[in-house]
C-alpha cells in the first residue's frame, strides 16, 4: 500500500480556521506505512473543504506509473480527488470512494440541490467512474443507496479512531482520577460533563451551556475542551450567568486529551449540520463513558444504544438535554453499565475492521 497526501495539513504546523490558530498534532501520523506528500499548487494556507484548497496535478503522473489495481480516494469535493477519479479510471484502475455524508443531513438540503446532485452523483460520477463505495456507518450507507449505489458495490469501513492508543491511555489513567482532577485544576467534589470540539457554530457549544444552566448545575462542573471563534461570546455568557464551574480549556493536543476523557462522568456532543460523524464520541467511549449525542450527528444511530450506553436528542432541544444530564449524572449504576457498554460498542469500530473489510473486498488474481 502507498498513501498519497494532497497537503501536509495536520502533519506540519498549519493554521486551522476552526481553532483560529496554528496547530500541529503531537502524535506520529506517518509511521508504519509508505507515503508521499504531493506538491500542492494551491496558495491557500488552510483546508476548509473548498474545491481549490488543494490542486495536485502531479497525481496524474502517479496514477500512470503505479502498479496498484485499486485506488481508494476520500470523497469528491476537492479538485485533486476528481483528478484521481477521472484519470484513475482512464488508465484502467478500479476506483473506490470513501465518504462520510449522512443521509439525514442530505435530506435537509433544498430540492433543487438534491436534483443537481442526483444527476451528478447517481447518473454520472457513481455510474461511470466508481467501482465501489466505502461507507462509514448507517447514515453513510443510506446516503449511497439514496444516490443509486446497489448493495453489491458497498463496503463497510466503520469510522474509527485508534482504539489501541486510547485503551492504553485509559488503562494507565483509570486509577488516578482524583489526582488528575487536581492536576487539571478541576473540583474534586463535582461530577464532570465533558465537551470536546471547536468553539464554532457547527458544534453548537451554546446548546450545552444553556442546558447546563437549566440542569442541577451546582452539582456539576462543565469542561469544554477546545478553542475557536465563539470563545468571547461563551466567556460573556458564563460571566453573565455567574457560572462558577465552567472551564474553557483552550486547545488540547492528542497526547493530553486522554486526561480529560478519563475524569469525565458523561460526554456530550450537541453538534448540528456538518457533523458528519463525531469521532470525539468514539474517543470518549474508549474511556467507558456514557454519551449524549444530538440526532443530527452522523454517529448517533451507530454509537448510541438508546437508554443502554447513553441517549440521543433532537438538535437544539435544550430542555431535553438538561433532563438527560440530570438523569445520567444522578444515576451511578447507569453510568457504570452505560460506560461498559460504550466500550463494547466502540470496539467494533476499529481500524482493524476497516482493513479487514477492504482486504476481503479486493479483486482476486
Amino acid at each position: 500500500m502507498e498513501v498519497y497526501y494532497f497537503s501536509d495539513a495536520g502533519i506540519s504546523e498549519n493554521f486551522d480556521k476552526g481553532f483560529g490558530r496554528e496547530i500541529k498534532w503531537d502524535t506520529d501520523l506517518l509511521n508504519g506505512y509508505h507515503f508521499t506528500i504531493l506538491k500542492n499548487y494551491s496558495r491557500r494556507k488552510a483546508l476548509d473543504n473548498k474545491f481549490f484548497d488543494v490542486f495536485n496535478p502531479g497525481v496524474v503522473k502517479v496514477l500512470c506509473k503505479t502498479k496498484a489495481s485499486v485506488i481508494i480516494v476520500n470523497g469528491w469535493s476537492y479538485s485533486s480527488t476528481l483528478l484521481v477519479i477521472f484519470f484513475g479510471k482512464l488508465v484502467g484502475k478500479k476506483i473506490w470512494v470513501r465518504a462520510e455524508n449522512p443521509l439525514n443531513q442530505e435530506l435537509k438540503k433544498s430540492k433543487k440541490k438534491i436534483i443537481i446532485k442526483k444527476f451528478f452523483l447517481q447518473h454520472f460520477l457513481f455510474r461511470i467512474f466508481i467501482d465501489k463505495c466505502l461507507y462509514i456507518g448507517k447514515e453513510s450507507k443510506l446516503f449511497f443507496q439514496f444516490y443509486g449505489i446497489p448493495e453489491t458495490k458497498l463496503i463497510y469501513t466503520p469510522y474509527s479512531v485508534d482504539n489501541v492508543f486510547f485503551n492504553n491511555k485509559h488503562n494507565s489513567l483509570k486509577n488516578d482520577i482524583a489526582q488528575l482532577k487536581i492536576k487539571l485544576g478541576l473540583p474534586a467534589d463535582k461530577k464532570i460533563i465533558l465537551f470536546s470540539g471547536k468553539y464554532i457554530e457547527k458544534k453548537r457549544p451554546f446548546d450545552l451551556l444553556m442546558a447546563y444552566v437549566r440542569s442541577r448545575c451546582s452539582e456539576y462542573a462543565l469542561v469544554m475542551v477546545g478553542e475557536g471563534e465563539l470563545r468571547k461570546q461563551m466567556e460573556h455568557f458564563i460571566q453573565k450567568q455567574s457560572l462558577q464551574h465552567v472551564y474553557l480549556t483552550g486547545f488540547v493536543n492528542q497526547s493530553e486529551i486522554a486526561q480529560y476523557y478519563e475524569i469525565a462522568d458523561v460526554f456530550v456532543m450537541c453538534s448540528g449540520i456538518g457533523e458528519t460523524w463525531g469521532l470525539s464520541v468514539n474517543e470518549a467511549m474508549n474511556f467507558e463513558k456514557p454519551v449524549i449525542v444530538s440526532k443530527t450527528c452522523g454517529c448517533s444511530t451507530d454509537l448510541v444504544e438508546e437508554g443502554i450506553n447513553g441517549f440521543s436528542f433532537e438538535e437544539g432541544d435544550i430542555e431535553h438535554l438538561a433532563r438527560l444530564l440530570d438523569f445520567v449524572l444522578n444515576d451511578e449504576k447507569f453510568r457504570f453499565s452505560a460506560g461498559k457498554r460504550s466500550k463494547e460498542i466502540v470496539g467494533r469500530f476499529s481500524i482493524t475492521a476497516v482493513a479487514d473489510n477492504i482486504v476481503n473486498s479486493l479483486p482476486k488474481f
